[in-house]
């Protein structure tokens, strides 16, 4: 089965949780605080793995959650780090944010690697926060929780050619013709249900990997057929190689038939009009196609080249392939990101709105509840077991201006005041 999009669920590793302990050793008196910082959380890497082709691994496991850091120890020993998560995945992946729907990473060469969620800070133990006012402090921070999101894959093959066209124009019979690939071939709309790829070699030596997509129809952009699943698939391809029907089987026009692929194509992202693209007019052994290549070409408004083959007599095969590699050789590659985007030499700066440290809400029964990432990441790093982790975390809030907040919305000595499952009393 051929996987190309799956939505999956990450999250980096916790830090270790800081410790608190105190020197106790014979003759060392006064030996003070001695509890050590918790180890780093591991980060969630995906690396390139050349072997790979879909993404049909991730239909099995969709869950990758990190491993957390160590706890600190006694002796002011620090816990271990943890090691990074290697997620494997084919070389054409595009990992996005599902919520942003920021490209995160675009992996492309075997061994690329790229941090998709990061591990959390190990906590602090109590020599931390020892001070001259407080030198033996019973205080401890728990490890910083790791990243988490939910990021889609897609894969987007790469391949040098991409062949489209109409269904049942010949793209796979030529496919399986020039290269070693096997795709199944019938007399029937949609027999190609997924990308094939083969590696093309010409006479002289040269090689290339083409691509046979799935038919195209009118509409396919918009989510018309099968189409519009795979036209993220000719993105990475340097040139176009567009089939058509030139015998007119299924009595289209092949004029038709062509604009109505390059439309799909404009529509679904108009910089694949910047490729060079090659027209083949296949069928030429059938009766009617030479006066319709005699006509298609008087219609034809593009310098296009055009090159009319038999996919069933091999005729016009050899030159239709030198063809292509000379055209593969003197096209770079596109890369598809636009001309407002980052380069390896541009720094962009781009305007983010700040996004409040908390925000306050009431509940139908009177209940006050406090959101926030800021806010949400300081109360899971708070112990709530000792007294003065507490006292801590009551500054904090005040820091933040949260109790003025509160008292703004009306907030009484004795109100409930919730803050993701656990409840508290104002207490004025």
């Amino acid at each position: 089965m051929f996987v190309d999009q799956v939505k999956i669920y990450v999250k980096g590793g916790d830090g270790g949780n800081g410790m608190v302990a105190f020197r106790r050793e014979k003759y060392v008196p006064k030996g003070g605080p001695a509890g050590g910082d918790g180890g780093k959380g591991s980060n969630v890497v995906f690396e390139v793995e050349d072997g790979l082709r879909t993404l049909m691994d991730f239909r099995y496991k969709r869950h990758f959650k990190a491993t957390p850091g160590e706890h600190g120890m006694s002796k002011g020993m620090h816990g271990r780090n943890a090691d990074d998560m290697v997620v494997k995945v084919p070389p054409g992946t595009v990992v996005k944010d599902e919520d942003t729907q920021e490209v995160i990473a675009d992996l492309t060469e075997h061994g690329q690697r790229a941090v998709i969620a990061r591990g959390g800070r190990g906590g602090r133990g109590n020599t931390r926060f020892a001070t001259p006012a407080n030198p033996a402090p019973e205080i401890a921070e728990n490890g910083e929780p790791g990243q988490e999101r939910h990021v889609v894959l897609e894969l987007k093959l790469l391949a040098d050619v991409g062949l489209v066209g109409f269904p049942s124009v010949g793209k796979s019979t030529l496919l399986s013709i020039v290269s070693a690939a096997k795709p199944k071939i019938a007399e029937y709309h949609f027999t190609t249900l997924v990308p094939n790829l083969g590696v093309v070699e010409t006479q002289d030596g040269r090689s290339f990997v083409m691509a046979d997509l799935p038919g195209l129809i009118e509409g396919a952009h918009a989510g018309v057929g099968l189409g519009h699943q795979f036209l993220r698939h000719i993105e990475r391809t340097r040139v176009i190689v567009h089939v058509i029907d030139m015998a007119s089987i299924e009595e289209r026009d092949p004029y038709e038939d062509y604009v109505v692929i390059n439309d799909e194509l404009r529509e679904y992202n108009l910089r694949l009009t910047e490729r060079p693209q090659i027209i083949v007019a296949n069928k030429m052994d059938m009766p009617g196609a030479e006066e319709n290549l005699k006509a298609f070409k008087e219609k034809l408004k593009d310098d296009f080249p055009i090159y009319p083959i038999s996919a069933v007599t091999h005729s016009g095969i050899r030159e239709l392939l030198f063809a292509i590699a000379d055209t593969i050789e003197k096209t770079p590659e596109f890369p598809m990101e636009t001309k407002d985007e980052p380069t390896e030499n541009r720094v962009v700066y781009r305007h983010e709105k700040e996004m409040p440290d908390f925000k306050v809400s009431r509940e139908s029964d009177g209940t006050f509840v406090i959101t926030g990432d800021r806010l949400e990441k300081l109360f899971k790093m708070t112990d709530f077991s000792r007294d003065e982790s507490v006292r801590r975390f009551a500054r904090q809030l005040r820091g933040m201006g949260i109790d003025d907040a509160l008292r703004e919305r009306g907030a009484k000595d004795g109100d409930i005041v919730k803050i993701l499952d656990y409840e508290f009393e104002f207490i004025e």
